[in-house]
Protein backbone atom coordinates (compact mmCIF):
# COMPACT_ATOMS: atom_id res chain seq x y z
CA UNK A 1 0.00 0.00 0.00
CA UNK A 2 2.87 2.21 0.77
CA UNK A 3 4.39 1.97 -2.64
CA UNK A 4 1.18 2.48 -4.26
CA UNK A 5 0.50 5.55 -2.16
CA UNK A 6 4.04 6.77 -3.24
CA UNK A 7 3.23 6.49 -7.03
CA UNK A 8 0.11 8.01 -6.79
CA UNK A 9 2.14 11.28 -5.13
CA UNK A 10 4.35 10.96 -7.51
CA UNK A 11 1.76 11.27 -10.52
CA UNK A 12 0.15 13.78 -8.82
CA UNK A 13 3.44 15.95 -8.34
CA UNK A 14 4.20 15.19 -12.20
CA UNK A 15 1.00 15.96 -13.24
CA UNK A 16 0.93 19.36 -11.70
CA UNK A 17 4.11 20.52 -12.32
CA UNK A 18 3.46 19.28 -16.12
CA UNK A 19 -0.12 20.75 -15.93
CA UNK A 20 -0.53 23.56 -19.22
CA UNK A 21 2.82 22.88 -21.10
CA UNK A 22 1.73 21.60 -23.89
CA UNK A 23 3.56 21.06 -27.00
CA UNK A 24 2.56 19.68 -30.62
CA UNK A 25 1.79 16.54 -30.94
CA UNK A 26 0.93 16.95 -34.62
CA UNK A 27 -1.31 19.00 -37.21
CA UNK A 28 -4.57 17.89 -35.19
CA UNK A 29 -3.36 17.30 -31.21
CA UNK A 30 -1.59 19.26 -28.61
CA UNK A 31 0.23 16.66 -25.93
CA UNK A 32 0.93 17.30 -23.03
CA UNK A 33 4.14 15.90 -20.93
CA UNK A 34 2.07 13.59 -18.89
CA UNK A 35 -0.53 11.46 -20.46
CA UNK A 36 -2.72 8.77 -19.33
CA UNK A 37 -4.04 5.66 -20.85
CA UNK A 38 -6.83 3.23 -20.22
CA UNK A 39 -7.09 -0.22 -21.59
CA UNK A 40 -7.22 -4.09 -22.11
CA UNK A 41 -5.56 -7.23 -23.18
CA UNK A 42 -5.93 -10.87 -24.37
CA UNK A 43 -3.44 -13.17 -24.26
CA UNK A 44 -2.22 -16.73 -23.65
CA UNK A 45 -0.43 -17.97 -19.62
CA UNK A 46 1.51 -20.77 -19.52
CA UNK A 47 3.51 -22.19 -16.50
CA UNK A 48 6.78 -24.34 -15.90
CA UNK A 49 6.14 -26.43 -12.78
CA UNK A 50 7.30 -30.00 -12.01
CA UNK A 51 4.54 -31.10 -13.57
CA UNK A 52 4.02 -32.22 -17.40
CA UNK A 53 6.99 -31.13 -19.95
CA UNK A 54 9.14 -32.17 -22.20
CA UNK A 55 10.81 -35.20 -22.67
CA UNK A 56 14.24 -35.89 -20.55
CA UNK A 57 14.59 -35.51 -16.80
CA UNK A 58 13.28 -31.78 -17.14
CA UNK A 59 14.93 -28.93 -16.73
CA UNK A 60 14.70 -24.97 -16.41
CA UNK A 61 12.32 -22.55 -19.12
CA UNK A 62 12.38 -23.18 -22.19
CA UNK A 63 13.94 -26.76 -21.84
CA UNK A 64 10.85 -28.05 -20.57
CA UNK A 65 7.72 -25.72 -21.97
CA UNK A 66 5.18 -27.42 -23.18
CA UNK A 67 3.03 -25.23 -25.50
CA UNK A 68 0.02 -27.81 -25.22
CA UNK A 69 -0.40 -26.21 -21.43
CA UNK A 70 -1.17 -22.87 -22.96
CA UNK A 71 -4.44 -21.06 -21.52
CA UNK A 72 -6.22 -18.13 -22.35
CA UNK A 73 -5.67 -14.83 -20.35
CA UNK A 74 -6.71 -11.17 -20.20
CA UNK A 75 -6.11 -8.00 -18.32
CA UNK A 76 -7.79 -4.48 -17.45
CA UNK A 77 -4.83 -1.86 -17.06
CA UNK A 78 -4.34 2.53 -16.14
CA UNK A 79 -1.39 3.47 -16.38
CA UNK A 80 0.54 6.95 -16.28
CA UNK A 81 3.05 7.93 -19.31
CA UNK A 82 5.48 10.68 -19.01
CA UNK A 83 6.94 11.44 -21.78
CA UNK A 84 6.15 8.58 -23.64
CA UNK A 85 9.61 7.41 -22.03
CA UNK A 86 8.66 5.88 -18.48
CA UNK A 87 5.59 4.45 -18.13
CA UNK A 88 4.36 3.12 -14.78
CA UNK A 89 0.68 1.04 -14.76
CA UNK A 90 -1.75 -0.62 -12.56
CA UNK A 91 -2.82 -3.91 -14.02
CA UNK A 92 -5.48 -6.44 -12.96
CA UNK A 93 -4.97 -10.36 -14.88
CA UNK A 94 -7.06 -12.93 -14.73
CA UNK A 95 -6.09 -16.01 -16.34
CA UNK A 96 -5.55 -20.17 -15.84
CA UNK A 97 -2.59 -22.10 -15.04
CA UNK A 98 -2.53 -26.15 -15.80
CA UNK A 99 -0.12 -28.66 -16.30
CA UNK A 100 -0.48 -33.05 -16.32
CA UNK A 101 1.93 -35.98 -16.60
CA UNK A 102 -0.02 -37.26 -18.88
CA UNK A 103 0.75 -35.10 -21.95
CA UNK A 104 3.72 -37.01 -21.62
CA UNK A 105 2.31 -40.39 -23.27
CA UNK A 106 4.16 -40.15 -26.15
CA UNK A 107 7.57 -39.86 -25.10
CA UNK A 108 6.99 -41.75 -22.29
CA UNK A 109 9.99 -44.07 -21.87
CA UNK A 110 12.09 -40.97 -22.02
CA UNK A 111 10.54 -39.27 -19.21
CA UNK A 112 12.20 -40.90 -16.37
CA UNK A 113 9.42 -41.85 -14.54
CA UNK A 114 7.64 -38.78 -14.66
CA UNK A 115 4.82 -40.29 -16.90
CA UNK A 116 3.83 -42.64 -14.49
CA UNK A 117 3.65 -40.17 -11.57
CA UNK A 118 0.39 -39.15 -13.27
CA UNK A 119 -0.02 -36.07 -11.38
CA UNK A 120 -2.16 -33.10 -13.02
CA UNK A 121 -3.49 -29.98 -11.73
CA UNK A 122 -5.29 -26.46 -12.64
CA UNK A 123 -5.31 -22.94 -11.09
CA UNK A 124 -7.05 -19.72 -11.40
CA UNK A 125 -4.41 -16.54 -11.29
CA UNK A 126 -5.76 -13.81 -10.43
CA UNK A 127 -2.99 -11.02 -10.29
CA UNK A 128 -2.81 -7.38 -9.48
CA UNK A 129 0.44 -5.65 -10.26
CA UNK A 130 2.48 -2.21 -10.22
CA UNK A 131 4.79 -1.72 -13.03
CA UNK A 132 6.81 0.57 -14.32
CA UNK A 133 7.96 0.85 -18.07
CA UNK A 134 11.50 1.75 -19.82
CA UNK A 135 11.35 2.91 -23.28
CA UNK A 136 15.19 3.48 -24.67
CA UNK A 137 13.90 5.38 -27.31
CA UNK A 138 12.25 8.02 -25.83
CA UNK A 139 14.87 7.93 -22.42
CA UNK A 140 18.04 8.17 -24.57
CA UNK A 141 17.55 9.99 -27.66
CA UNK A 142 16.30 13.78 -27.74
CA UNK A 143 14.32 13.74 -30.91
CA UNK A 144 13.37 17.53 -31.08
CA UNK A 145 17.11 18.26 -30.90
CA UNK A 146 17.59 15.76 -33.80
CA UNK A 147 14.41 17.96 -35.70
CA UNK A 148 13.60 14.20 -36.58
CA UNK A 149 9.81 12.72 -35.85
CA UNK A 150 9.79 10.52 -33.34
CA UNK A 151 9.44 6.58 -34.00
CA UNK A 152 6.40 5.25 -33.32
CA UNK A 153 7.19 1.57 -32.85
CA UNK A 154 9.00 1.89 -28.89
CA UNK A 155 10.34 -1.07 -27.49
CA UNK A 156 10.51 -1.33 -23.65
CA UNK A 157 11.12 -3.10 -20.90
CA UNK A 158 9.06 -3.40 -17.36
CA UNK A 159 9.45 -4.79 -14.48
CA UNK A 160 7.67 -4.39 -10.98
CA UNK A 161 5.70 -6.05 -7.76
CA UNK A 162 2.42 -7.92 -7.72
CA UNK A 163 0.13 -9.82 -5.41
CA UNK A 164 -1.92 -12.96 -7.03
CA UNK A 165 -4.08 -15.95 -5.86
CA UNK A 166 -3.97 -19.30 -7.07
CA UNK A 167 -5.98 -22.69 -5.72
CA UNK A 168 -4.53 -25.77 -7.36
CA UNK A 169 -7.19 -28.55 -8.26
CA UNK A 170 -7.06 -31.73 -9.52
CA UNK A 171 -9.63 -33.65 -11.02
CA UNK A 172 -11.05 -36.89 -9.13
CA UNK A 173 -14.08 -38.83 -10.64
CA UNK A 174 -15.81 -35.76 -12.87
CA UNK A 175 -15.06 -33.67 -9.68
CA UNK A 176 -12.11 -30.89 -8.59
CA UNK A 177 -10.62 -31.08 -5.42
CA UNK A 178 -8.87 -28.90 -3.75
CA UNK A 179 -5.44 -30.01 -3.17
CA UNK A 180 -3.75 -26.97 -0.48
CA UNK A 181 -5.73 -28.43 2.54
CA UNK A 182 -5.07 -32.30 1.73
CA UNK A 183 -1.20 -31.92 2.68
CA UNK A 184 -0.45 -34.01 0.10
CA UNK A 185 3.24 -34.13 1.10
CA UNK A 186 2.69 -33.61 4.26
CA UNK A 187 2.35 -29.91 5.09
CA UNK A 188 2.50 -28.72 8.49
CA UNK A 189 2.71 -32.71 9.90
CA UNK A 190 4.78 -32.74 12.68
CA UNK A 191 6.87 -35.35 10.92
CA UNK A 192 7.99 -32.64 8.59
CA UNK A 193 8.49 -29.43 10.50
CA UNK A 194 10.16 -27.94 7.09
CA UNK A 195 7.13 -28.47 5.00
CA UNK A 196 4.92 -25.47 5.99
CA UNK A 197 1.57 -25.13 4.57
CA UNK A 198 1.20 -22.75 1.36
CA UNK A 199 -0.32 -19.56 1.37
CA UNK A 200 -2.68 -19.25 -1.64
CA UNK A 201 -2.29 -15.38 -1.45
CA UNK A 202 1.25 -14.38 -2.29
CA UNK A 203 3.95 -11.78 -3.49
CA UNK A 204 5.30 -11.99 -7.18
CA UNK A 205 8.01 -9.95 -8.79
CA UNK A 206 6.66 -9.99 -12.97
CA UNK A 207 9.70 -8.95 -15.57
CA UNK A 208 9.55 -8.72 -18.91
CA UNK A 209 9.62 -6.99 -22.31
CA UNK A 210 7.39 -5.52 -25.14
CA UNK A 211 7.11 -3.10 -27.96
CA UNK A 212 4.79 -0.08 -28.25
CA UNK A 213 3.18 1.03 -31.43
CA UNK A 214 1.53 4.23 -31.50
CA UNK A 215 -1.57 3.57 -33.82
CA UNK A 216 -2.88 7.42 -33.64
CA UNK A 217 -2.99 10.10 -31.41
CA UNK A 218 -5.80 8.33 -29.05
CA UNK A 219 -4.81 5.21 -29.36
CA UNK A 220 -1.67 2.72 -28.45
CA UNK A 221 -1.27 -1.01 -29.59
CA UNK A 222 1.24 -3.72 -27.36
CA UNK A 223 2.21 -6.61 -27.25
CA UNK A 224 3.63 -7.63 -24.25
CA UNK A 225 6.20 -10.46 -22.28
CA UNK A 226 6.17 -10.77 -18.59
CA UNK A 227 7.41 -13.54 -16.71
CA UNK A 228 6.48 -14.13 -13.22
CA UNK A 229 9.69 -15.07 -10.42
CA UNK A 230 7.37 -16.66 -7.42
CA UNK A 231 8.58 -17.71 -3.57
CA UNK A 232 6.75 -20.70 -4.17
CA UNK A 233 7.16 -24.15 -5.69
CA UNK A 234 3.41 -25.08 -5.02
CA UNK A 235 2.07 -23.44 -7.75
CA UNK A 236 1.31 -27.23 -8.70
CA UNK A 237 1.23 -28.93 -5.31
CA UNK A 238 4.07 -30.78 -6.10
CA UNK A 239 7.17 -29.92 -4.87
CA UNK A 240 9.49 -32.87 -2.88
CA UNK A 241 8.81 -36.02 -1.68
CA UNK A 242 6.19 -39.30 -1.29
CA UNK A 243 5.60 -39.80 2.55
CA UNK A 244 4.06 -42.48 3.98
CA UNK A 245 -0.21 -42.86 3.43
CA UNK A 246 -0.47 -43.87 6.83
CA UNK A 247 0.19 -40.72 8.18
CA UNK A 248 -2.94 -39.14 6.77
CA UNK A 249 -5.31 -40.43 9.27
CA UNK A 250 -3.53 -38.72 12.11
CA UNK A 251 -4.25 -35.57 10.83
CA UNK A 252 -7.30 -35.91 8.35
CA UNK A 253 -10.57 -37.09 8.10
CA UNK A 254 -13.57 -37.58 6.26
CA UNK A 255 -13.62 -36.33 2.34
CA UNK A 256 -10.69 -34.77 2.95
CA UNK A 257 -8.66 -38.03 4.34
CA UNK A 258 -10.57 -40.15 1.08
CA UNK A 259 -8.90 -37.32 -1.31
CA UNK A 260 -5.50 -37.19 0.39
CA UNK A 261 -4.98 -41.45 0.22
CA UNK A 262 -6.10 -40.69 -3.58
CA UNK A 263 -4.24 -37.91 -4.66
CA UNK A 264 -1.42 -37.54 -3.00
CA UNK A 265 0.04 -40.77 -5.45
CA UNK A 266 -1.66 -41.57 -8.57
CA UNK A 267 0.69 -43.95 -10.11
CA UNK A 268 -1.89 -46.89 -9.41
CA UNK A 269 -3.71 -45.22 -12.14
CA UNK A 270 -1.18 -46.18 -15.05
CA UNK A 271 0.51 -49.01 -13.05
CA UNK A 272 -1.89 -50.75 -10.93
CA UNK A 273 0.92 -52.98 -9.05
CA UNK A 274 2.94 -50.35 -7.99
CA UNK A 275 4.17 -49.85 -4.86
CA UNK A 276 5.91 -45.90 -4.12
CA UNK A 277 8.32 -46.01 -1.29
CA UNK A 278 7.46 -43.33 1.31
CA UNK A 279 10.22 -40.56 0.61
CA UNK A 280 10.82 -41.21 -3.30
CA UNK A 281 11.16 -38.11 -5.61
CA UNK A 282 7.21 -36.74 -5.93
CA UNK A 283 8.86 -33.09 -7.43
CA UNK A 284 12.71 -31.07 -7.55
CA UNK A 285 12.20 -28.62 -4.39
CA UNK A 286 15.36 -26.80 -5.47
CA UNK A 287 13.35 -24.71 -8.35
CA UNK A 288 10.59 -22.82 -7.49
CA UNK A 289 7.39 -22.71 -10.44
CA UNK A 290 6.85 -19.48 -12.52
CA UNK A 291 3.54 -18.67 -14.60
CA UNK A 292 4.12 -16.01 -17.69
CA UNK A 293 1.82 -14.53 -20.33
CA UNK A 294 2.15 -13.22 -23.95
CA UNK A 295 -0.80 -10.33 -24.09
CA UNK A 296 -1.86 -8.76 -27.11
CA UNK A 297 -2.68 -4.84 -25.40
CA UNK A 298 -5.17 -1.69 -26.74
CA UNK A 299 -4.98 1.44 -25.03
CA UNK A 300 -6.82 4.22 -24.89
CA UNK A 301 -5.11 7.86 -24.25
CA UNK A 302 -6.28 9.94 -22.17
CA UNK A 303 -4.84 13.62 -21.60
CA UNK A 304 -4.76 15.08 -25.02
CA UNK A 305 -6.37 18.10 -26.87
CA UNK A 306 -7.39 18.93 -30.40
CA UNK A 307 -5.81 22.16 -31.44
Amino acid sequence: MLSLGFVFILIITIHQSAKAQYYFYNNNYFDNPLVFEAGASIGAMNCLTDLGGTKGIGGKFIKDLNLGNTNVCGSIFFSAQYKHAVTVTLQATFGKVSAHDSILKRVAPSTFGRYERNLSFKSSITEVSLMAELHPLYTFINWAAKETEPPRLSPYITAGIGYFSFNPQAKLNNNWVDLQPLSTEGQDFKEFPDRKKYKLNQLNFPIGAGVRYELSPMFNLRAEFIYRVLNTDYLDDVSTQYIDPALYANYLSGINLSHALLLNDRQYEIVPNDVTHTGSQRGNPKNNDCYFSFNLKAGLILGRARR
